[in-house]
């Protein structure tokens, strides 16, 4: 992504955004004495996100700085079949609106703070819950590994080389732990409003920067490619489209149980507050994830004949050229290539807040000082935290694969927790002992798929594969198997906390 443009102006507008993160995260935690004695206080901002809030840090979650830089060469590489990645941005709000509403009232009602105390709750077995968090925070380490990358390249990009990658990390690892420090889920939350903003606006400018470079008319595009690389404009072979649908459950389940995704749910206001956070990230998937894909397909007409590693530039290569065009694009481009920085560290941030939860009350809470104080519980998880970055840091000097390859692997495990997490709101019968046989196998068969270079089976990711092993075993185990009532522990909650529901 490298900027030929930007060098020193670049350094000055990231240096703004930094300073402008670390004074949100000092007037987040600001006078606000419950934030570091409480779990909730500081992993989920006191139960208080109001929409704006909940909207856009839901919005961060979903949708990042990789959203531009990962997604534009996935649609440059591949064609038109890249539409699948609207529609499993779009699935994922419909997975979410099938548990969160009735997951909220459960929260909201027993105090839960991360995932997996709804695991605890729920099946009452320490066999479960540890391997729940165990795969959730394989998918949260692998998506924090993803951040950093991006951080280090965006950055170095961005700045024409004048920062190196490696400071680039370090840098922004700072400024991100320093305001998640002082702020917690308040201080991310509100980067998430400044972040999503300028992400919004600046891809419907990039877009109309790429559409003036190829003149204006998308329909010449379309034309240009179905001649000179008909193979992107064809209908897509079998074995794509069996991948497409592999891909939309992958993702579809995968993300709808993010843990971070799941701590925002706990962080409403209100359930009502919720539901319309959520109606309103219907329509995010076309304005964001559509126009992203836009710009790949208007890049293999301006940068034709790139390989894989040239492709993963294109976003750079058409910033510089749209900030070429005149002053307004130039000073645009900037701001929009600081916000995506932006993006990225926001989204670590809230990748990271989750990761140290789930340190700190299931790890430490539950197994190693059940009588420890909510406070010690907070800083157990700060420390852990930053322990747990800098681990990362020595495999992000050297990333393995393009970010899209690093995506796609951290959902082969984190999707096999789905059956315990999303079929046990809903069916009492759902036996513990066949939910920990079927997260194991599935997560197994998953992960030798996916180490053993065996992605796809016939178009079929391995994790897919595992999931329906997974499935299988927790109905057919739960309907053989007798259960008593006492394993049952679910109850019958009340399915709204709206008053006139």
């Amino acid at each position: 992504m490298d900027l030929t443009f930007a060098g020193a102006d670049g350094i000055i507008i990231l240096s703004v955004f930094a300073v402008v993160m670390l004074l949100i995260g000092y007037l987040s935690g600001r006078g606000d004495k419950n934030l570091h004695q409480s779990l909730s206080g500081y992993y989920l901002a006191g139960r208080n996100l109001g929409f704006i809030a909940l909207f856009f840090t839901l919005y961060a979650t979903q949708y990042s700085g990789n959203t531009i830089v990962g997604y534009a060469p996935a649609a440059y590489r591949t064609g038109f079949s890249w539409l699948q990645s609207i529609s499993f941005m779009t699935i994922i709000i419909g997975i979410y609106l099938l548990f969160a509403p009735r997951l909220y009232v459960i929260a909201k009602r027993k105090n839960f703070v991360t995932p997996t105390d709804w695991i605890q709750h729920r099946f009452n077995s320490k066999a479960v819950t540890l391997l729940s968090i165990f795969l959730m925070l394989w998918g949260l380490g692998n998506y924090l590994l993803e951040q950093l990358v991006a951080i280090g390249q965006a950055v170095s990009g961005m700045t024409g080389g004048t920062v190196p990658y490696q400071i680039a990390v370090l840098v922004f690892i700072f400024v991100m732990l320093a305001y998640e420090w002082m702020g917690g889920m308040k201080a991310v939350a509100f980067t998430d409003v400044m972040q999503g903003l300028i992400l919004m606006v600046g891809i419907i400018v990039f877009l109309i920067g790429g559409l003036y470079l190829v003149g204006g008319n998308f329909g010449d595009v379309t034309r240009y490619i179905n001649e000179m690389e008909p193979v992107k404009t064809a209908v897509p072979a079998m074995d794509v489209s069996i991948n497409w649908f592999s891909m939309l459950v992958l993702v579809g389940l995968g993300a709808s149980i993010y843990p971070h995704a799941v701590q925002r749910i706990y962080s409403a206001q209100s359930e009502k507050t919720l539901k319309k956070s959520f109606s309103r990230m219907a329509w995010m998937p076309p304005i964001t994830t559509g126009l992203v894909f836009v710009i790949g397909i208007i890049g293999i007409m301006l940068y034709p004949g790139l390989d894989k590693g040239g492709s993963e530039t294109i976003v750079g290569l058409m910033a510089n050229d749209i900030a070429a065009i005149n002053p307004f694009f130039y000073w645009i481009m900037i701001i929009f290539f600081g916000g995506i920085v932006a993006a990225i560290v926001s989204t670590a941030d809230s990748v990271l807040l989750s990761f140290s939860s789930m340190l700190s009350n299931d790890v430490y809470g539950k197994f190693i000082n059940p009588g420890a104080s909510e406070h010690k519980k907070v800083m157990v998880g700060k420390i852990g935290g930053i322990i747990a970055v800098f681990l990362l840091l020595w495999i992000a000097w050297n990333p393995p694969g393009t970010l899209y390859e690093i995506f796609v692997l951290k959902f082969e495990l984190l999707v096999q927790v789905f059956p315990a997490f999303v079929l046990g709101l809903y069916w009492k019968r759902l036996d513990k002992r066949s939910v920990f046989w079927g997260m194991l196998i599935g997560a197994v068969l998953a992960g030798f798929l996916t180490f053993t270079g065996h992605k796809t089976v016939y178009g079929i990711h391995g994790g897919v594969i595992g999931l329906t092993l997974n499935f299988l075993i927790c109905v057919a185990g739960s309907l053989l198997v007798p259960v008593s009532k006492k394993s049952m522990v679910i109850e019958d909650e009340p399915m709204s906390l709206d008053v006139k529901a």
